[in-house]
């Protein structure tokens, strides 16, 4: 499941994105809208330019706005960057990887071949659809 995180992150991203017209948005406007904490979103925002997908201007007229264009922005990344590992398993993670404590052997394991197969195709779909397919189907 996504943390509250990163659905908060994702509805952010939206808003922004469908706000591109204009030259900045206010964090408390985007809080007000979907019911997020201001200083929790300013986390989160802050966490979002860090990893380069926001700009933000301080003073009159400032605020957060997008850097890169929504289809430039893969729901992999957002996830990745605030709820870390994709994978359900850290055997299958293929940036997270650890051993499981209780497989004895990864290669004649039932549950690793499996959970591989659902992070592939998790990823599949992950990494080819963006802010864009979200800013679609609203």
């Amino acid at each position: 499941m996504l943390s509250k995180k990163t659905k908060y992150a994702l509805h952010a991203l939206t808003y922004l994105g469908k706000h591109r017209d204009e030259k900045t948005v206010l964090i408390q406007e985007i809080a007000e809208e979907h019911g997020i904490s201001h200083k929790f979103l300013e986390n989160i925002l802050l966490e979002l330019k860090k990893a380069g997908m926001l700009g933000s201007k301080k003073g009159k007229g400032g605020g957060y706005y997008l850097i890169k264009e929504p289809k430039d922005i893969p729901l992999s990344r957002v996830i990745r960057l605030l709820d870390g590992p994709i994978a359900m398993l850290p055997c299958v993670s293929l940036n997270y990887y650890e051993p499981c404590d209780e497989c004895k052997n990864e290669a004649v394991c039932g549950i690793n071949r499996v959970m591989i197969q659902v992070r592939d195709e998790t990823l599949k779909i992950l990494e080819n659809k963006s802010l864009e397919d979200i800013l679609k189907e609203e």
